[in-house]
Formats: C-alpha cells, structure tokens, sequence
C-alpha cells in the first residue's frame, strides 16, 4: 500500500456501487453501516458528471472514516477550474476524504462538449496540466485515471498516484504491477455475484455488465489479454465473463479477491452484482457479506 495517508485509509477492499449515486439518505445509512463493518472505501461512478460532488458530499457525511473515491469522472464535462473549486469545498466540509478518478471515455463524448483531441493519453495529459495550473491544485497523489493501456497506465505512473482500471482479471493487474513498479496506486473494479447457480451469476453478469463488452476501450484491453472474437459476443463468452466476474460462495469470492491482492493490487474496488436489491435499490444484505469476508 502506498505511503499516502488517504490511499492507506482506502483499506483493501471497497465498494463501487452505481446505486449509491443519487442514493440520498439511505446511501448515507449504508455507508455508515459499512464503515462500522470496516468497509470505508466508496466508489461511485462520474456517469455524466451531474450531481457527481452532491452525491460525494452526503456519503462524506456517513462517518468520519468514509472515503470516497469517484470512479471515474470523465475529464470532457468538467472544467479543470470547477473540478478543483469542488474538491477544495468538499476538503473544507470533510477534510481530503476524497480521491478523483480520471477518465478519457471517447471522442463522441468530447464532440458533445465541443472539443476534439488527437489522442486520449494527450488529452489526459493536457488536463491534468491544467489541472496543476488552477488556484487549488489537486495533489497528484489524490489523483488516479481509468488506465487500461499501457500508455495511459504509464501516464498515470508518472503523473498521478496511480490507476482505477475497470472490468479487468488478475492476469491484468500482475501485468500492470510488473510495468508500473512497486509505487503506483493500483485499484482495480472487481465484479462479485453472491450466487452458486452458474447460470444465474453469469446471467446477472451479462445484464449489468455485458454492455461494456461492446465499447472499444474494453475490447482492445480484452484483447490484449489474449480473449478473441468468441469471447468478445454480446454479453462475453461464459470464459470472459469467468475471468472479469467473480461469482459463487463466500471462499469463492474471497479467494477472487485475494487474487487481486496477491497479483498486485493494493485496494480492490467491489461492484456486487446483486440477485434481489433491497433498500430501494442498494444491495445492503451483499455488502454485509462482502464486509464479513476474510481475506
């Protein structure tokens, strides 16, 4: 685990959770239930920024223990000015509980914003400069990217604490740890299906995650990994979705998570794919098995 004091209080294992955007009081009350049960690590999603800062500042409120992580924002809908105008309120409120995950997402998204960029490791880079120029900059290491190519991995080596990468195996982070050294950040979104029934967890798999299987960033980085055209079907193959999902019993899990571990990670970021959501919508009964886990 890095030297940082706002990496270590991460902890091993967190939440990523797209329902606790927009989640209001009750994501409040999950979170602080799960940093009574050690879990002070909170991922949430950028999505289309909107709300993003909201969302982080009533999750800061759960516990005096809770982080926030968000994971990630896309750099084309937030000006590197309001980006750092933002966290420096949220640090007046809460102290630095919060750590920004960047992305580059795609040229659709910069077209939609009026910008172009010539390639995603220079728009980044272009960013983050920007990012250093403002009155409140943000220390580099509170700064992560949604990496999954060696180039942006490697920026985010040089310039940032280190990298986010979503919907990846084991075998890629032991590939990133062995390019990136012992002092990058590493935090990889690990999916989890509480499920023994191969057929259910792969399905909820699909439905909540098989999407991304179509978007060329994850394609490439797949490939990469050596999966081919039967694997990359819509939803991935039943090999794919093995390899980026963890599914079974609670050794099940905990042994997926403590591959992560063992490959390099230093935190892992837990997406639970929940079979019967309770709490309007945010998977509590999941998260407290999750938390129980030993690892």
């Amino acid at each position: 685990m890095s030297g940082n004091p706002e990496q270590q209080a991460l902890g091993r294992v967190g939440i990523w959770s797209m329902e606790l955007r927009n989640a209001g009081q009750p994501g409040v009350d999950a979170a602080a239930e799960l940093a009574d049960r050690g879990i002070k690590a909170l991922w949430i999603p950028g999505l289309d920024g909107r709300g993003i800062f909201d969302d982080t500042d009533n999750l800061l409120t759960a516990s005096p223990s809770t982080y926030v992580a968000l994971g990630v924002l896309g750099i084309w809908r937030q000006e590197a000015k309001e980006l750092t105008a933002k966290l420096h309120e949220l640090d007046r409120r809460h102290g630095p509980r919060t750590i920004v995950g960047l992305g580059v997402s795609d040229r659709n998204t910069a077209a939609a914003v009026g910008r172009t960029y010539k390639s995603p490791v220079g728009a980044v880079s272009e960013y983050l400069d920007e990012l250093a120029k403002e009155q409140n900059p943000i220390r580099s290491d509170r700064l992560l990217l949604g990496a999954l190519g060696p180039k942006m991995a490697q920026l985010a080596a040089d310039r940032t604490a280190g990298i986010h990468p979503f919907l990846v195996s084991p075998e890629y982070t032991a590939g990133m740890r062995a390019q990136l050294g012992a002092e990058a950040f590493i935090a990889p979104h690990q999916a989890v299906v509480f499920s023994t029934d191969a057929e259910q967890a792969r399905a909820v798999a699909r439905d909540q995650l098989g999407m991304f299987i179509g978007f060329d960033a994850y394609r490439n980085n797949l490939r990469r990994l050596g999966y081919t055209d039967s694997d990359l079907v819509p939803g991935g193959s039943d090999r794919l979705i093995d390899a980026l999902v963890a599914w079974g019993d609670d050794e099940a899990i905990s042994r997926r998570l403590r591959e992560q571990l063992d490959a390099g990670a230093d935190h892992v970021a837990v997406q639970v794919l929940s079979t019967a959501p309770d709490g309007k919508g945010l998977p509590r009964k999941d998260w407290r098995r999750l938390a129980d886990l030993t690892l």
